[in-house]
């Protein structure tokens, strides 16, 4: 399935327009590597990061999804993966 497709799908953005346009404009990635174009296939189990508003969003792809449906259904093709990993980068991150 296409990113932008999913995005749209899992209600990350309110139009497949508004998320092909974040694909291309934003860094986005797929399983660590820079994603640019909005037709990069996700499968099961690709992690993908992006930021979206001030927030990084790390998710784990667990379906594709056969349409756009209400919050639950959309909530239940990703699993939030915790910033856990990213406490050890908070020591090179300068102290305000």
């Amino acid at each position: 399935m296409r990113l932008d497709k999913w995005l749209w799908h899992a209600r990350f953005f309110k139009s497949r327009t508004l998320a092909a346009r974040y694909v291309e404009k934003s860094r986005c990635r797929i399983d660590g590597r820079v994603v640019a174009k909005p037709h990069a296939t996700v499968l099961p189990g690709m992690v993908l990061t992006f930021a979206l508003g001030p927030r990084v969003r790390v998710v784990r792809i667990v379906a594709l999804g056969e349409r756009r449906g209400p919050a639950t259904e959309a909530q239940a093709l990703y699993d939030e993966i915790d910033g856990a990993g990213f406490s050890s980068l908070a020591r090179f991150v300068p102290a305000r």
